[in-house]
């Protein structure tokens, strides 16, 4: 870390972007103002206090606990987002030449390093923006890699479970191929049945996270990878799940060709509000050729950017990549080191403590333990008491809780998808475990109180079939 310091340090005079002397144009007249503007007269204490107060209604993971499934909403640290702060990191320019910019460039080859050891595959791109834009890129690859076997026009479809997340069907039709969905068993695996009646000399390949969104481990990873490889087709990984499984079992040794890294999720980058991703991808040695350039490669002592991959799928994304995620996940692998694996321990064991505590009061869809997620239901609740998923959900800010994934996987009706992450304490999972049973015995002492939540919010219990027929999708300036 400290070489990257200094050398990004040396390269911040090389990266100074010239400000142009330009004059200001003019603003046309029929745009210029013919009177001041109205605006109130306030103090400063009032404003402050103003937005100050708005800020405090914002659920944020600074003050609160979010368990939502599948999205690893998990604490960022903040010495990461100093880091990023770097002054040559922070100014860095996407056009300097590699001589200028050689702390960044071994910062992004050793990202790649360690994602390489990370997800047991030998060559990475970083340029995917998001996991979505990592499946879109993954799945082009395969269409590269059977196009130049000769088997292009006979590839035609991709098999996806049915607890699939719903970038993947999309991403699937994107890169032009068509799904096939396959269904899950009694435990919660991909039905081994129904996997062999589906695959054939028509099929390019599997995509699927593993651990899935019901937070299981398939029992059954190798026979499916036997299956898929028998019929030459390939294994894509989403990598949505990974903050499971980090240095206990990689996705290479599973059998699978392609991986995206959701950087967003498990490696720190701040994840939420729309805002910034990365998804870089790593590949089997057959695939590497078609990876997107540039690619970031050791020149001797330096460091520059390999353009010259014949075989390339061309840039998905401009430069190498959203620099400003690489360093926090490369900080915050480097930070764990070693111990990487007992981030995913930590987390695997905190969604099992909820799950042990949780059972008896919800419905248990696949009785076995789980990985970094637990999937219950709430169809007792209904059964029993008309109360739903949506309703526990809303009654559970009222307990100053933000609510849990709800409705998916969409297998599991009135699903209740939680993921504690590796970040939370047990006083944090007690807290929330005995809201959650709160709920549960509110269920059948007093559903109207459920019914109605949530309550003393900002925004009370809305009018959804309204919403949805009706959505207010633009500001609308008070009289």
């Amino acid at each position: 870390m400290k070489l990257i310091y200094e050398k990004s340090q040396a390269g911040r005079r090389g990266l100074a972007v010239p400000k142009p002397d330009l004059p200001v144009p003019a603003l046309p007249p029929e745009l210029a103002r013919k009177e001041p503007p109205k605006l109130p007269e306030m103090a400063e204490p009032e404003v402050m206090r103003h937005f100050t107060e708005l800020s405090r209604r914002n659920f944020g993971i600074d003050n609160g606990f979010y368990p939502l499934g599948s999205c690893t909403m998990k604490y960022n640290p903040r010495v990461n987002e100093r880091l990023v702060g770097i002054p040559g990191f922070r100014n860095l320019h996407p056009l300097a030449e590699a001589e200028q910019i050689q702390g960044a460039l071994e910062l992004e080859w050793g990202l790649q390093q360690i994602l390489q050891a990370v997800t047991g595959l030998p060559a990475v791109s970083l340029q995917p923006a998001a996991g979505s834009q990592g499946e879109l890129t993954g799945l082009l690859l395969f269409r590269a890699y059977f196009d130049d076997k000769g088997e292009g026009a006979q590839r035609t479809h991709v098999v996806i479970p049915d607890t699939a997340h719903g970038t993947n069907p999309a991403s699937v039709t994107m890169a032009g191929y068509q799904v096939t969905a396959v269904k899950t068993d009694a435990r919660g695996n991909i039905d081994l049945d129904d996997l062999r009646g589906k695959v054939n000399e028509h099929t390019a390949g599997l995509m699927v996270t593993n651990p899935s969104t019901l937070g299981l481990f398939d029992e059954n990873i190798e026979a499916i990878r036997d299956i898929f490889h028998a019929a030459g087709a390939l294994m894509y990984y989403d990598g949505a799940n990974l903050n499971a499984v980090c240095g206990i079992s990689r996705p290479g040794d599973m059998g699978f060709d392609v991986v995206h890294i959701n950087l967003h999720k498990t490696f720190s980058q701040p994840h939420g509000g729309g805002g910034p991703g990365g998804g870089p991808i790593a590949v089997r040695e057959t695939l590497a050729p078609y990876l997107p350039v540039p690619v970031v490669v050791k020149d001797g002592e330096g460091f520059r950017l390999e353009f010259d991959l014949p075989k390339s799928i061309g840039k998905v994304r401009g430069y190498s990549g959203p620099f400003g995620v690489f360093v926090r996940s490369y900080a915050f692998m480097r930070s764990w080191g070693p111990e990487l694996r007992e981030m995913s321990e930590v987390a695997v064991l905190n969604a099992n403590y909820i799950l042990a505590r949780l059972r008896d009061a919800y419905d248990l869809p696949y009785d076995r333990l789980c990985m970094h997620e637990s999937v219950l239901s709430a169809r007792n609740l209904k059964r029993d008491h008309g109360i739903t998923a949506s309703d526990v959900a809303k009654r559970l800010m009222d307990y100053d809780f933000h609510p849990p994934t709800v409705y998916f996987p969409l297998v599991v009706p009135e699903a209740l998808m939680i993921e504690p992450t590796e970040t939370e304490p047990k006083e944090r999972l007690d807290a929330f475990c005995d809201a959650m049973l709160k709920i549960a015995a509110e269920a059948g002492t007093d559903p109207d109180t459920i019914r109605a939540a949530p309550h003393g919010r900002p925004v009370g219990r809305l009018d959804e079939v309204r919403a949805a027929k009706e959505p207010v999708v633009r500001f609308v300036r008070p009289e």
